[in-house]
């Protein structure tokens, strides 16, 4: 079993289609994406025992004694850290076993990031049925958020290796996936939940095993799907760019990841990713409050501020306002692929430029056009700017390949993921505590967000200049030709697809046209399922 799941023998035949590996990193992406829609559970699970109406644990009860009670529900807020737990366990399992992930190859790290997720979510369901928190926390948060960011980094490097001509495209189909996943997850899980509920049942622990027996049986075919190609493999008919004539920007040699630290092209990077994330990641959580709040009664055609709405007429801004929240979801996925691809042909540094002047354009003109009553130019703006959030996680891997080069880009990239990791706790501190401390002056509803507007801007400008003193990393941080042979070696690199075990499931056949026609409807289908039910909840806000 072992064997059969080493790097070495994932290695491409002559006649492998390259275009079956984007699927695989999509069936891969597609699942573990499901993280970003985890909230469709936090209200069915605050009332796993009231059913109708939540069992407070009371005023003194703390989160430890939330972690073992069996006779009272769990405060939503509670429930939010498994949310938590995701994206700190996803920077910090990238960041841990990213070199391992290099040597052993995607296979296996896709395998054992297929066990660890859906194995997660059985001990969770386990957890609801105990009505045990702390397994909750343990299965999904920590053993599932390994498997997250171990499945999130696993196609990385294998993908840029396939696509060296078109890197930027490449890693935005597969992130795109990531984004893409709660598309699909969240009302597949609401549909499961009222399938499976009874009088008796909140159904979410049923939800569970049934998405965790899906999961796994599409990421096992996704890690399957994974090869890599043999070493000196290049495009048929693409000729590599000659260093230093075509562009500066991109190295032909390579750099350790045990290095990275110390050089300040990575740090600056690091910043570059931090600060574009957490000026979009503040705004998408407080998405829909912030629309709510800022007009209020003119989303339904009344003319009445947020305050003075009553209860029936908050219900239907906030079914408006699940609208924006679906429509920026569209634009945070379809930027992964459109802005990562673009910037294959502007260049990474320049699309980042773009990401920052453009951001901070979009963000100083949202309290202009809140004032003027404009929603049109509000929702546009903050469109735009989800849009380059995605573009700016689907980009990033490429740009580390520029500058670092191929040989271990993917464990590079697991070491930055610890900017998104930051960027998590600093977007909504400084959105949530800035709206606060508005409100406690008495700041009225629709002008809180003004000045953390600014101050994202303030960010995005903090970026712009980590972006600009970018330049070429210096010889002296890259692999010599004896270094680079030995992690080769380490690797399980072989020269050629030939030097591959003979028992290795291989060949140099072409792959049938027909076979990554199915690969691609495998993926394409959900996703295009997961679209429609999102453009449902879209045409909502447009009605």
């Amino acid at each position: 079993m072992t064997s059969w799941l080493d790097k070495e023998r994932t290695v491409a035949g002559a006649g492998f289609n390259r275009w079956l590996v984007p699927p695989a990193a999509l069936a891969i992406h597609l699942c573990i994406g499901m993280a970003y829609g985890f909230s469709v559970f936090w209200l069915p699970l605050s009332k796993a025992l009231g059913i109708k109406e939540s069992i407070s644990c009371g005023p003194d009860a703390g989160f430890f004694t939330e972690l073992f009670t069996t006779s009272c529900d769990w405060k939503i807020s509670t429930l939010g850290w498994m949310y938590t737990l995701f994206f700190v366990l996803l920077g910090t399992s990238a960041a841990t076993w990213g070199g391992w992930l290099e040597r052993v190859g995607p296979r296996k790290a896709g395998v054992v990031s297929a066990i660890c997720w859906c194995g997660g979510m059985l001990i969770s369901a386990l957890g609801i049925h105990l009505h045990q928190f702390w397994m909750m926390i343990l299965g999904s948060g920590v053993i599932g958020g390994i498997g997250l960011g171990l499945g999130y980094i696993s196609p990385v490097s294998t993908l840029i290796k396939w696509f060296p001509d078109r890197r930027g495209m490449a890693t935005g189909m597969a992130i795109m996936g990531f984004g893409g996943g709660a598309m699909i997850g969240s009302p597949l899980a609401t549909d499961l939940m009222k399938y499976f509920a009874t009088p008796t049942s909140m159904g979410v622990t049923e939800t569970f095993v049934v998405m965790a027996l899906v999961y796994f049986a599409f990421m096992m075919s996704g890690a399957l799907g994974y090869r890599i190609p043999a070493h000196g493999w290049k495009p048929e008919g693409w000729t590599p760019p000659v260093a230093q004539t075509s562009n500066a920007m991109i190295t032909q040699h390579h750099v350790h990841v045990k290095k990275v630290w110390g050089i300040p092209q990575f740090w600056l990077v690091w910043a570059v990713l931090c600060m574009n994330v957490s000026a979009g990641i503040g705004v998408l959580g407080m998405a829909s409050p912030m629309l709510q709040e800022v007009f209020g009664g003119s989303l339904i055609g009344i003319s009445a501020k947020f305050t003075e709405l009553e209860k029936p007429q908050l219900t239907a801004i906030a079914a408006v306002a699940a609208g924006f929240t679906a429509l920026l979801s569209l634009f945070n996925i379809g930027g992964r692929f459109f802005w990562a691809s673009l910037s294959d042909k502007l260049g990474r540094k320049l699309t980042y430029v773009v990401f920052f002047v453009l951001g901070g354009i979009m963000y100083f003109s949202i309290p202009s056009s809140a004032a003027a009553g404009s929603v049109v130019l509000f929702v546009g703006a903050f469109c735009v700017i989800l849009s380059m959030y995605g573009g700016g996680f689907a980009t990033v891997p490429a740009y580390l390949a520029d500058l670092f080069g191929t040989q271990m880009v993917g464990a590079i990239h697991g070491r930055l993921l610890t900017a998104w990791a930051t960027a998590g706790i600093l977007g909504p501190v400084v959105v949530n505590y800035m709206r606060e401390y508005q409100l406690s002056l008495g700041i009225p509803r629709e002008q809180v967000y003004n000045q953390t507007m600014y101050i994202l801007v303030g960010m995005l400008v903090v970026g712009l200049i980590a972006n600009l003193l970018v330049r070429p990393v210096a010889a002296k941080h890259f692999m010599s030709e004896q270094e680079l042979a030995a992690e080769k070696k380490l690797a399980h690199e072989r020269a050629a697809a030939n030097e591959v075990n003979a028992s290795a499931p291989v060949s140099d056949a072409r792959t049938p046209t027909a076979l990554v026609v199915v690969a691609w409807l495998a993926v394409g289908i959900p996703l295009a399922w997961g679209i429609y039910r999102t453009l449902l909840s879209v045409a909502k806000f447009f009605h």
